[in-house]
Formats: C-alpha cells, sequence, structure tokens
C-alpha cells in the first residue's frame, strides 16, 4: 500500500526520470487499484512508472468494468505495461467451508477476467497456505486448491499470462513444489518475495530456489529488520538483496521485478538505494 504526502516525492521527480530510469524501466512499482485511481496516477504518469496493480479490497466488488477499461486505456496511452496482484485476504483457495470457498473463486475469477482488460506480464498470487491449519489435511488442501487453480489457469492461458505463485507464510517450498507438479501448467512460475522471506520463512532465498529456480518469473523487492513484514525501503533493512542478484546473474535469470515500498518516501529511498548498489547496470 503506498502513502504519504506526495510533496516531497515530487520535489525528486525530473532526478528520478533521468537518473532512475534504467532501474524505473526494468521495475514494476505495487499500486493498489483505488489508490492508483485517487492518488497516485499522475505519480506514475509522470515519471513513467509501470504499476503492479493490486486488486485487494473491495474494489473488484465495487468498481465497474468501465472504471478498470478507462484505467488500462489510459496507461496504454502511456505506453505503460503493468503487472496484476490478486487479492488473497480472506480468501482460502484450499478451503474446506464450501460456502468461503464459493466467494473465494468468485473474487480470484473476477480478477483473472481482467487480465484481458489489462493485459498485463503477469498476475501474481497468493497460495492461502497456513501449516498450522492445513498440513494436518494436506491431501484435501491440495485437492481443492488444484481444483481452484486449474480453472483460473486456464482464463491466464487464453492470453498466454504467466501466473506467479508468490512465497507468504511458508516457510519452505514444498508446498509450492507440490502444487507446480500438480497442475503442472506452462504459463505457471514462481515469485520469490524477498520480504516475506526474511519475516515468515526465517531460511533466505537459497532453498527455495535450490527447489524453484527453473520456475522463477518474478521478484517480489522490499526490506523489513526480520521481525515483520515491514515494507521498508530497499537497503534500509537487514535482507542481502546484493548476493540474490549475483547468484540470477551467473544462472541468467532475468525474472520481472515489483518494488514494493508502502510509502512514497520508501519508494524514492530504494530507488537511491538499488543505484547504490548497482544491481540494475
Amino acid at each position: 500500500m503506498m502513502t504519504g504526502s506526495g510533496s516531497r516525492f515530487a520535489e525528486h521527480s525530473i532526478e528520478i526520470m533521468h537518473i532512475y530510469r534504467d532501474i524505473t524501466d526494468r521495475c514494476f512499482i505495487n499500486a493498489p487499484f483505488d489508490q492508483l485511481r485517487d492518488d497516485l496516477l499522475d505519480l506514475f504518469l509522470e515519471n513513467r512508472f509501470r504499476p503492479e496493480i493490486g486488486l485487494e479490497g473491495d474494489c473488484l466488488w465495487n468498481r465497474s468494468r468501465e472504471e478498470f477499461r478507462a484505467m488500462a486505456q489510459t496507461l496504454r496511452e502511456h505506453e505503460l505495461a503493468c503487472t496484476l496482484h490478486a487479492p488473497f485476504f480472506d480468501l482460502a483457495p484450499g478451503g474446506i467451508d464450501p460456502v468461503i470457498l464459493k466467494v473465494t473463486r468468485d473474487k480470484l475469477r473476477r480478477a483473472f477476467e481482467l487480465i484481458e482488460v489489462f493485459q498485463p506480464r503477469s498476475i501474481v498470487c497468493h497460495l492461502g497456505y497456513d501449516e498450522n491449519k492445513h498440513a494436518h489435511n494436506l491431501d484435501r488442501w491440495l485437492e481443492t486448491a488444484v481444483t481452484t487453480w486449474r480453472e483460473l489457469l486456464a482464463i491466464a492461458a487464453a492470453t498466454g499470462t504467466p501466473v506467479m505463485f508468490e512465497n507468504t507464510y511458508e516457510t519452505g517450498p514444498e508446498i509450492h513444489a507440490l502444487l507446480f507438479e500438480r497442475l503442472n501448467a506452462p504459463g505457471l512460475g514462481f515469485c520469490l518475495d524477498m520480504g516475506h522471506l526474511s519475516a515468515y520463512a526465517g531460511t533466505g532465498w537459497h532453498p527455495w530456489l535450490d527447489r524453484l529456480l527453473p520456475r522463477l518469473g518474478q521478484l517480489h523487492l522490499h526490506d523489513n529488520r526480520g521481525t515483520g513484514d515491514d515494507h521498508i525501503a530497499i537497503g534500509a533493512g537487514c535482507i542481502d538483496f546484493c548476493s540474490l542478484f549475483d547468484f540470477l546473474d551467473r544462472n541468467n535469470k532475468t525474472p520481472l521485478i515489483t518494488l514494493e515500498p508502502h510509502s512514497k518516501e520508501d519508494l524514492w529511498l530504494s530507488l537511491k538505494n538499488l543505484t547504490r548498489m548497482n544491481l540494475f547496470p
């Protein structure tokens, strides 16, 4: 969620456009749909930021298809590509309760039906897996989740849009690997979220990419101090991004990249620190 005053950030707009273009031309930046529409659009257009449009909250229930089409048209007119982030709060793609499962599938389907509208480079999804709830009945959870995702993958496949499964609360890559194996879909990939690894998994990226590197298609980059999902500026926390990019470079991997600061000030600092780190030569 992007918040904070825009005045301080606007002072750096011209500088960003020139100095940081190598970064912003390669990255997407998170922007919830309602905030992009009501507050952030000018910032993104003026600086040619490419949005990862979050479809969380009630926008899928309350916004008309015409509003989504208008946003997509504006981005196309400015030649700005986008990605989508499917909703995940309160949803249960592998859920047991049939009513909750029905609402989950309905909301996710609404998000996937916007692929045709936005023509995104990818759509990122959370699995909704909680080891404390689901590990004791994993086979049932997997069977339900596979059924949920197969229908959605078919929608994405119609336009050739990659679907990226992001790590969230999972402590290891096993659940992702199981779903990749059972779904066996060519357009299905892995989104490595570095902040979630630090906040929840406590493993670093090595065991994840040892298992899932062939599926790696996207990165979510934000920082924290190892105790919570803070979404602070890259370089302001404890995460070692340089070792990851060195590894990707050695393995000739060029995934999509999304920056996920939760304030405009942290976005500015992320761009500054990424330049210092020289991760985008």
